[in-house]
């Protein structure tokens, strides 16, 4: 994994150095961005999003986290003391993070199987 902060975002973004940044993120599992802004954030998700072409997932807890959930291709909010606001904005809502293992394999699995499922019936009404 890949542990960032906001000063050293700042210096990449400006200083025009994404693509090594990018070099870097791709032989990385995940990428943790802290102590950033919450447009350095969305323009991290929207960088990743953008160049690799990958799906992309995003985590947040508050109102600063809105942005990055927005510009992810899942978001998941995270209902908290810091307020709904992250809630509001995601995809999916948990009540903590320890929900999120399920979320992924539990619920993921089911969707997955029932969309299958689906697109196949839609094949066979067609043919």
């Amino acid at each position: 994994g890949l542990v960032i902060d906001g000063w050293t975002l700042n210096i990449i973004f400006q200083g025009g150095l994404e693509e090594k940044f990018l070099e870097l993120t791709q032989h990385c599992c995940s990428v943790l961005c802290c102590g950033s802004t919450p447009l350095q954030k969305s323009m991290v998700v929207k960088l990743i999003r953008r160049q690799l072409k990958v799906m992309t997932l995003s985590i947040g807890d508050g109102a600063n986290d809105v942005s990055m959930i927005q510009a992810a291709d899942v978001g998941i909010g995270i209902s908290g003391q810091e307020g709904m606001q992250a809630v509001m904005a995601s995809d999916f809502a948990i009540s903590r993070f320890k929900h999120l293992k399920k979320l992924l394999l539990v619920h993921g699995h089911w969707c997955y199987s029932r969309l299958a499922k689906m697109v196949i019936y839609f094949f066979y009404k067609n043919v």
